[in-house]
């Protein structure tokens, strides 16, 4: 999954700030703890770059009902009174009348003149279906990228989810740990005023304990996360192939954009082929603002018109537009082949690390378990005076150690999830 670093950037103060809903004022003593699906609602609603993607969708949907719109025959109510000086010479053939005056100017055609009319055109050339191909290649090319952007902050969202838990989980450990450090301590001290213990096992035990508050001391700002259930069981590969070639937006998005190719080498086409233009105009243009002249001359009409335009030279201007579409389409056809491989290379890298993570997993719990056991037992084996105070610490940095590393672990798995599920389209 393709990731923008500024979306980190933004997505990490986001999830920092996600106690507090826009709008909304929470109580600062007890913020409200965040689900995994909060943090993304307010990624997606905050986030620039989301907002972007999500506002060029839309405006290119707009776009594509525009180019179907230039099929269709467009509507005008033109109306319009033009005044010109007489010439005082008077026409005895004007259709107003012997005494109506000649215009002073000889392209208008008389000294008033009344024009209200309903025109409708419509222009027939292969530019117009190229458009609105163009524009479907490019709606559809625009929602593939929003889809992009969406999964990558959502996989951001979850990296960030789930290293904050792991951090309150460390912290969990870490205060498991002080509190042994604290009873070891109260042990060695006992047993050196009843002279089973030397001196140097309390300052051992000591400085473990004080090694424990040390990492207690975390300045950052704690975020109350909601409890979740288990992870859920790796689905198995054919689902999760079968899923990912079906709904895959950087797929969807190179194939759009080698449509956008298609698209552009049919519009530089469209300039070495004639347009059909047609024209229907009815209303008024007369002397009178009236159906009839004083004549009784019928003003209410109309005409219609009918124009093609032919291409002759344009120095072979069109033509080379043809072929630089031509290359567009080639290097489009490249992309798509790329990220088709992409995907099954990034199947194959997600899975695999999915499983890895999985089995360690496993191992990792097994390991906190043994741990846990071999610092219950050495604790024993001290008390009973068969163990040194370096065992017991050795015990206890191991516990530490497996407990952390079990944190980190289950990061890894709900990491590598998130990025199957992104992959998928299922998160």
């Amino acid at each position: 999954m393709r990731l923008n670093t500024k979306v980190i950037r933004v997505a990490g103060l986001l999830l920092a700030l996600s106690c507090n809903e826009p709008g909304r004022a929470q109580p600062a003593a007890s913020p409200k703890a965040i689900t995994l699906d909060d943090a993304i609602r307010l990624a997606e609603a905050n986030e620039p770059s989301f907002a972007a993607a999500v506002a060029e969708s839309r405006v290119t949907a707009l776009q594509r009902k525009d180019a179907f719109a230039g099929l269709l025959p467009s509507v005008t109510a033109h109306n319009q009174y033009l005044y010109t000086e007489s010439n005082h010479a008077k026409s005895a053939t004007s259709q107003g009348g012997s005494n109506q005056s000649l215009p002073l100017f000889i392209a208008n055609n008389s000294v008033h003149e009344y024009i209200s009319q309903g025109a409708v055109n419509q222009t027939i050339g292969l530019a117009a279906v190229a458009a609105v191909r163009l524009a479907d290649a490019n709606a559809a090319r625009a929602k593939a990228e929003l889809e992009v952007a969406r999964r990558g902050l959502v996989f951001t969202v979850v990296q960030l989810f789930y290293s904050v838990r792991s951090g309150s989980e460390k912290l969990s450990v870490a205060q498991r740990a002080l509190d042994e450090a604290n009873r070891f301590v109260d042990i060695t001290e006992k047993r050196e005023s009843g002279r089973e213990a030397a001196h140097a096992d309390v300052i051992k035990a000591r400085l473990g304990q004080q090694e424990r508050q040390r990492e207690l001391g975390d300045p950052s700002t704690k975020i109350e996360l909601a409890d979740e259930p288990a992870p859920p069981l790796l689905p198995d590969r054919p689902s999760i192939e079968a899923a990912a070639k079906e709904n895959n937006p950087e797929l969807r998005s190179a194939l759009a954009s080698f449509q956008m190719s298609r698209a552009e080498t049919l519009t530089s086409w469209a300039g070495l082929l004639p347009d059909l233009a047609l024209n229907y105009t009815y209303g008024i243009d007369a002397a009178q603002f009236s159906e009839r002249g004083p004549d009784g001359a019928r003003n209410l009409g109309y005409s219609a018109s009918a124009t093609v335009d032919l291409p002759v030279w344009d120095w072979l201007t069109s033509e080379r537009k043809v072929k630089e579409a031509r290359i567009k389409a080639q290097a489009s056809k490249v992309a798509l082949t790329a990220a088709q491989r992409r995907l099954l290379a990034d199947l194959t890298e997600f899975y695999s690390e999915a499983d890895v993570a999985r089995t360690q997993l496993a191992s990792l719990d097994q390991t906190v378990a043994d741990a846990r056991e071999s610092l219950r037992l050495t604790n024993l084996r001290y008390v009973n005076g068969e163990s040194t105070v370096l065992e017991v610490v050795d015990a206890q940095n191991t516990l530490v150690s497996a407990e952390n590393a079990q944190a980190d672990g289950m990061v890894r798995y709900r990491v590598a999830l998130a990025q199957l599920e992104t992959l998928t389209g299922r998160l």
